[in-house]
């Protein structure tokens, strides 16, 4: 997944989770709530320092907004993996 939608689904998420709309997330953490409303849909490349600031204003962690969750899954194809049991049953010399 892009890390700009992850990031921007994990924020909308955590904010919805704690009751505020954007208007009040971008009051507590300092940020305009365009800025926010452009998180969300995917289009910021936050930096870390930002994340960090929005973890702090929503009380979790930054690793929150950085994780790769369920909820953050689409329902679409998987790509196949190959795990080390294949290979080995394979006899492939990868």
């Amino acid at each position: 997944m892009d890390m700009r939608k992850l990031v921007g689904e994990n924020v909308r998420r955590t904010r919805q989770t704690r009751g505020l709309t954007q208007e009040q997330f971008a009051d507590a953490s300092g940020f305009s709530q365009q800025y926010i409303s452009s998180l969300e849909s995917g289009r910021r490349n936050p930096t870390i320092i930002t994340i960090y600031e929005l973890a702090q204003a929503l009380k979790v962690s930054h690793l929150e907004l950085l994780a790769d969750t369920k909820e953050n899954r689409h329902n679409g194809p998987k790509k196949k993996r190959t795990t080390l049991k294949q290979i080995s049953k394979s006899g492939s010399n990868y």
